[in-house]
């Protein structure tokens, strides 16, 4: 305890998480630390779940709103959500009992980019911010916390709080602390310019300034983070990081790149991760990234010395690479930055660097458009996080996925999507295992055959050109060729798939 808390104002809070989650009641807002699952609280959350559920089990109501900075784990989303305390949540999950509760009406859900999401919790957007739970690894002699393998809004929430309740993780390492670069920009109408020209650019401190009478408690604990092993690579991911690899070198040859490239965004998932595993094993030398997340395949390249440095806001890690992160922090700090998603994800900062930004999707239609959260236009999976901040802003804008799902029933290349979260206008490049549609200065009309020559599955091919070629038909006789649809049949394959199972005729 000593090595941990430095503060001795703050040792004499250390309490169990039962007693800190007491200071938590019916209708408030917290805001928690955590994102895609790491650095988030280990024990109150779990506390504060028995607290509602022994409430329930009294015939007494209690209910929160529960604010993050991306994903967390079950230890907090889902044990949370199993209760039916959660009343609204933002701004992205992927817990599968959040997402049940979210679907069956239970819990309301925002999807919010990232990069508003602080801002937009700072300036009360939300309402008050009554209880701020934070994960760290250290608390200092001035009260100033150190974060743990995220950053996210701990800023925001801490700095909005009334109250605030740290989680002091002992299992976290200690050298975690030269890894953190925290900056904040401000409010308008004084915001300052970010100064950041470079991805590994340092502009902030170590720790997070906070005044030590808002901490109500101090919960030791001693948990790593829940991670997932990422799934072998099928030949599918393969197939598709082979095809982004290729683009790159197009554009070498083109004078549009260099063998560095530009600093790398890479979105979370196994695709993401063979994509980054595919630059290991290529000719690209001196990487950089300013991401999200740090996820195994960015370590490697950092291990290998073929990328130089990675700033993000947090990791994403296995639990071998975590394990290994832990091990090593002191040594990686000097490669990695971990920053507040309001800088991480900031418009200008990726514009600025002209990041080359490259995010999964669940489908894409015959002229660009991308959706990245509904299954069949009602059913959220897990949330735009990030992607819509770097889509827009980015160099060059790419979207993976494989062209099949369900088994073949499901095709990822659509007439029209089901929802929309990003648009034509900021999506440039579409990848499957088929192959890549640069989609750079072409028409609606001219984007439909790239995107169906080169991503659909040969199975929906034929399918897809016989919708296209009707579409247009009727769109003369209307002069409207410029995107053309039929309205009565352009989602006929979502509803065929509800129908029947398949999208296939």
């Amino acid at each position: 305890m000593t090595d941990r808390i430095a503060s001795t104002a703050l040792r004499g809070k250390v309490m169990s998480a039962d007693d800190a989650a007491a200071f938590i009641v019916d209708g408030d807002q917290i805001g928690f630390s955590g994102f895609t699952g790491a650095g988030y609280p280990k024990e109150v959350p779990g506390a504060l779940a028995r607290r509602i559920t022994a409430a329930r089990d009294a015939g007494d109501q209690f209910r929160v709103n529960v604010l993050t900075g991306a994903s967390t784990a079950p230890e907090l989303d889902g044990v949370l959500a199993e209760t039916g305390g959660v009343n609204w949540r933002m701004p992205y999950q992927s817990d599968p009992s959040l997402r049940k509760a979210i679907n069956d009406g239970t819990t309301y859900y925002s999807d919010i980019h990232l990069s508003h999401s602080g801002m937009m919790t700072t300036e009360g957007f939300f309402g008050d911010v009554d209880v701020a739970v934070i994960e760290c690894v250290k608390i200092n002699a001035d009260g100033s916390v150190v974060p743990s393998s995220s950053v996210g809004n701990n800023v925001n929430y801490m700095d909005a709080a009334k109250k605030v309740i740290l989680e002091v993780n002992e299992w976290q390492s200690p050298g975690l602390e030269g890894m953190h670069d925290i900056w904040t920009p401000g409010l308008p109408p004084n915001r300052r310019p970010i100064p950041i020209t470079g991805s590994g650019d340092r502009i902030g401190t170590t720790s997070i300034p906070l005044d030590p009478e808002k901490v109500v408690a101090v919960v030791m604990t001693d948990a790593p983070d829940r991670n997932s092993t990422f799934k072998p690579l099928d030949q599918d991911s393969k197939d598709i990081a082979g095809h982004l690899l290729e683009f790159f070198r197009h554009e070498i040859s083109r004078g549009r790149l260099t063998k560095e490239l530009l600093p790398l965004q890479s979105g979370v998932g196994n695709i993401a991760n063979a994509v980054l595993a595919g630059l290991l094993e290529s000719e690209f030398e001196n990487l950089t990234s300013y991401t999200e997340v740090i996820q195994d395949g960015m370590v490697d390249l950092l291990d290998s010395g073929k990328m130089t440095l990675a700033s993000a806001t947090s990791f994403a890690l296995s639990p071998d690479a975590a394990e290994r992160m832990n091990d090593r922090a002191e040594e990686y700090a000097r490669k990695l930055i971990l920053r507040p998603q309001e800088i991480s994800n900031n418009p200008e900062v990726i514009r600025r660097l002209g990041v080359i930004a490259t995010n999964g999707m669940i489908e894409a239609d015959i002229y660009g458009n991308v959706n990245s959260t509904h299954i069949s236009g009602s059913k959220m999976m897990n949330g735009l996080g990030g992607s819509g901040d770097f889509t827009r802003n980015a160099y060059i804008s790419v979207f993976v996925s494989p062209s099949l799902a369900k088994g073949g029933d499901i095709s990822a290349i659509v007439p029209m999507v089901s929802h929309h979260d990003h648009t034509e206008h900021d999506v440039q490049v579409i990848i499957t295992e088929q192959g890549l549609a640069d989609l750079r200065g072409l028409a609606p009309r001219q984007r439909s055959r790239v995107i169906i020559e080169k991503c659909a599955h040969p199975d929906y091919r034929a399918q897809l050109l016989d919708y296209v070629e009707r579409a247009e038909r009727l769109c003369t006789e209307t002069r409207s060729l410029h995107t053309p649809h039929d309205l009565g049949e352009a989602l006929s394959w979502h509803r065929r798939f509800q129908e029947t199972g398949s999208m296939k005729n």
